[in-house]
């Protein structure tokens, strides 16, 4: 099934610069409640996403730089020195920090492993492209800093909620999804190959864009997208995700097809939070089910 041409991933990764999404650990709360601090640091280590510097948290572990963000970083990191957006760090200030190892994202590495190189910074790409990718990661890092309980329990967690939510909805019908990644002025359809399309497949959901090889994001074709008619639209607002919303709002008013969407007729669209559902993974896995549970299963609630 083809819409367009497919959007890659590092394209798509430009165009949702600064996205990198915030969890339950951004709101000052750590992800690990009880642990003590450790009195060796294994590595000096400069995150450069949110989601990165989430994870750190999670792992017990401290940093010496952070990125510059509107979200709401870990309390713990609060007197960390900032070192510029996910998308354009500032070398010199890393460099400046004498790190043993810079972390990004794989959807970044296209734009950004060779700056790094040139500046002589060691980087290390974590792969948050799907909750299994992630779960991987989160394990190796573990191993690689002495916090194999912190990231084992993190990985259970996981898995406990994705195993129960697919015991819950296994005799259910799977509903159609559609999945609009909106940023400033334009929008995307996410497939299966995307973080949010993967959290849909783990809820039950089928998307309605399948076979894609793997692209994470497609230009958008109303026609085809009617013509698959889906049971639920998920609709994801990053970047300005305010401005984005009002985006939708008029293209749903003003555009008369969407009217003919069975999910626009029952009722069943949904804006995703920012802070839970980004164009990366991040480690409000658990949460970010529960919502997605209440959107694909009403039923479930009542």
């Amino acid at each position: 099934m083809k819409l367009r041409t497919p959007v890659g991933i590092a394209a798509a990764a430009v165009m949702l610069a600064s996205c990198q999404p915030a969890s339950e650990g951004a709101t000052g709360k750590k992800a690990e409640e009880g642990v003590e601090p450790l009195d060796e640091q294994p590595a000096r280590i400069v995150a450069t996403t949110v989601s990165a510097t989430e994870l750190a948290d999670a792992l017990n572990l401290e940093l010496v730089g952070i990125p510059t963000s509107y979200k709401e970083l870990p309390e713990r990191y609060e007197n960390v020195t900032e070192i510029g957006n996910p998308m354009s760090p500032d070398m010199e200030q890393i460099r400046s920090l004498d790190a043993d190892v810079v972390w990004s994202v794989t959807t970044l590495e296209a734009d950004l492993e060779e700056p790094f190189a040139q500046a002589g910074i060691d980087a290390k790409f974590l792969n948050f492209q799907s909750v299994e990718a992630m779960s991987e990661e989160i394990l190796e890092m573990g191993e690689a800093y002495q916090r194999e309980e912190q990231a084992n329990r993190l990985v259970a967690r996981f898995n406990e909620r994705i195993s129960e939510l697919q015991k819950q909805t296994k005799d259910a019908d799977s509903p159609s999804v559609l999945i609009l990644m909106g940023v400033p002025g334009s929008y995307l359809v996410a497939t299966e190959h995307s973080y949010i399309g993967d959290l849909v497949r783990l809820a039950g959901g089928e998307n309605i864009v399948q076979g894609e090889e793997e692209a994470e994001y497609l230009a958008s074709n109303t026609e085809y997208l009617q013509q698959a008619n889906p049971d639920v639209i998920l609709r994801a607002a990053h970047g300005m995700p305010e401005e984005v919303v009002e985006m939708f709002d008029e293209e749903f008013k003003t555009n008369d097809i969407w009217k003919h969407f069975n999910a626009v007729k029952n009722g069943r669209v949904y804006d995703l939070e920012e802070l839970l559902f980004g164009t990366t993974g991040n480690i409000a896995v658990v949460e970010a089910l529960d919502e997605l549970e209440a959107m694909l299963y009403p039923e479930a609630g009542d």
